[in-house]
């Protein structure tokens, strides 16, 4: 029996554990833009083209951000996903990995977090909910809705050892400064939030799936 019990755990040993990765570029640009400001900041990730959890590049689009919230622009998505389907980007490439920062130490998502995910990603097979603090805390989870479904938190780490395209501060900073309208709060003011709309909503308003996600046609994360 002992012999069959090291055997079992031999072998749960050796079963590669689902992990986020993000190439040196891709990271790059999301501390970037993490950094880059006061507030949080979200975008999508966009998938390698045979490796589903390798993100290649992080997309961000016009929003409206606080301290504890972005919004995201409705028209900005659906151009954003009507340009990539255009260049023949799959959906299951860049409507699957949902990344933001939180600009303070905890990485854990809000209940805005865990309903905004439920209510937007929660038909896809499969999805992540990225989030990268400021101080260098990460946390993701993998949630999957085929079969019984289910859901895992998954490791969050660069891969450094693909290409590493060069950064382009230049760039990112117009990106930055075209698609971020910024709102920073005071300390504690979060608590008064509500006098502001902005402050209640949580990004994809009105989006349905169908827009979203082009479709029902994915691929599944192994």
């Amino acid at each position: 029996m002992m012999n069959l019990n090291r055997s079992w755990r031999r072998r749960r040993r050796s079963t590669p554990r689902p992990t986020l990765r993000f190439s040196p570029y891709a990271w790059a640009k999301l501390i970037y833009r993490r950094d880059r400001g006061e507030t949080e900041i979200g975008g999508f990730g966009l998938s390698d083209a045979v490796d589903p959890l390798l993100i290649v590049d992080v997309l961000t689009i016009k929003q409206r951000c606080t301290p504890v919230t972005v919004a995201f622009d409705d028209a900005a998505v659906a151009d954003l996903f009507d340009e990539l389907v255009d260049q023949g980007v799959h959906p299951q490439r860049f409507g699957r990995v949902w990344i933001h920062t939180h600009p303070g130490a905890c990485p854990l998502p809000s209940s805005i977090d865990e309903a905004t995910f439920r209510r937007v990603f929660g038909r896809a097979d499969w999805a992540v909910m990225a989030i990268v603090a400021r101080d260098g805390a990460s946390y993701a989870r993998l949630a999957f809705h085929v079969g019984p479904g289910g859901s895992l938190r998954i490791p969050v780490r660069g891969d450094y050892g693909r290409s590493f395209e060069g950064a382009d501060w230049e760039a990112w900073e117009q990106e930055y400064v075209d698609h971020v309208v910024a709102q920073v709060l005071a300390p504690f003011q979060a608590s008064a939030a509500g006098a502001d709309p902005f402050l209640e909503q949580d990004l994809f308003t009105n989006l349905e799936w169908e827009e979203l996600h082009g479709g029902t046609e994915s691929a599944r994360p192994v």
